[in-house]
């Protein structure tokens, strides 16, 4: 029997349907019976997601990222399972364990972007210390795992480690299953829509500024920002209402159901992010049925191809204009929404999966 663990912390959050999907399409393609998987799980999410096969074992995990408990007691759990295989599904993990590994970096945007709603002296401690276990995973790791060719090069070159133990397994963005659920207060209105996290490297600042220019030539276009609510999310529902910009709204947390309504119903769904290793957002839009205006930043272009409109996200001027672009060309809106069907046709979990397996199977066999 060979031992795999799979680190799935982060189930139940955007990282984590990287994991879901990985682990929802193993248990259909691995029909080796000698493999047995241990998947690690905080204790409050264990009943968040149920196995269909035997041979895959929830383990209550309570030590969280960036923790001396995940250094030092994470690294015991790990010692005393005895794994013959460990796929770390982000960088964080014990830096001491030395057993054969897997890492995936999603991304090095955190080394990159400050994060306002942290202590600033803090914040950039927790940047020093996460730059070091990159640098240490993408050394050790037995094989490293990332979504885009724009993060493989970027890898590569910032951790200077040897690109041929990195493999690109592009991501995928689904149809959402669940039934439209309309947002009342959205019925019968033009919306331009964002879905995500409010981090800076977002850019929803410069979308924000993009919107109030956009307002004054298009005065009955509203701006609608769907995500978790949060102190950041917070700190633009203060600056849009000092600055007396109408018609924004921050939905907080949607279920899936609203959501789907929401990139059915969206006149354009808008990325102006600086930095992004997948994009999964904007790839789920076009999935459906929004036409999609993006930044043309890092893996963008590489992940939507010719299936987006493409602005500077610099540029405040440039984003209004594209988005404006869309808004007013009907021919344009139904070209990019028939080129998105077509772009995420492209993208498969299945395949990610398989080739998941296929460097696990790779490394165990190794003498």
């Amino acid at each position: 029997m060979q031992k795999i663990v799979i680190d799935a912390r982060e189930i139940g959050t955007t990282t984590g349907r990287y994991i879901e999907n990985l682990l929802e399409e193993l248990q259909e393609i691995d029909t080796d019976l000698t493999h047995r998987y241990y998947i690690l799980m905080y204790p409050k999410t264990l009943a968040t997601w149920q196995p269909k096969s035997k041979r895959f074992i929830k383990v209550a995990c309570r030590f969280k990222e960036f923790t001396f408990g995940e250094q030092l007691g994470l690294l015991w759990q790990l010692l005393v399972i005895q794994p013959d295989l460990v796929h770390f599904g982000m960088v964080q993990q014990p830096i001491l364990y030395m057993g054969k590994v897997v890492t995936t970096m999603h991304d090095l945007t955190t080394l990159r972007f400050d994060n306002p709603s942290k202590n600033p002296l803090v914040f950039r401690f927790k940047q020093q210390v996460y730059q070091v276990v990159n640098f240490i995973a993408a050394h050790k790791s037995k094989a490293v795992i990332v979504p885009t060719e724009f993060v493989k090069d970027d890898v590569a070159r910032t951790m200077r480690t040897n690109s041929r133990k990195i493999t690109v397994t592009y991501e995928a963005g689904d149809k959402i299953g669940a039934k439209a659920e309309p947002l009342p207060e959205l019925t019968g209105t033009q919306f331009i829509l964002y879905v995500g996290r409010p981090n800076p490297h977002k850019n929803l600042a410069r979308l924000i500024e993009a919107y109030a220019l956009l307002k004054q030539t298009m005065p009955h276009v509203h701006l609608v920002l769907a995500g978790r609510s949060d102190a950041l999310f917070k700190r633009f529902e203060r600056d849009v209402e000092r600055g007396n910009i109408p018609d924004v709204h921050f939905t907080d947390r949607v279920s899936d159901g609203q959501l789907r309504w929401l990139y059915e119903h969206a006149a354009v769904y808008v990325f102006p992010s600086l930095s992004e290793g997948f994009g999964l957002p904007g790839l789920e839009a076009m999935a459906n049925d929004a036409p999609v205006a993006s930044s043309n930043a890092t893996c963008l272009p590489e992940v939507y191809g010719n299936a987006a409109h493409y602005f500077n996200p610099v540029s405040v001027d440039d984003i209004a204009a594209k988005v404006k672009d869309i808004l007013t060309d009907e021919k344009l809106r139904k070209q990019l929404v028939a080129r998105g069907h077509k772009q995420v046709a492209k993208y498969s979990w299945r395949r990610m999966a398989q080739q998941t397996l296929d460097i696990y199977k790779s490394i165990l066999n190794e003498p």
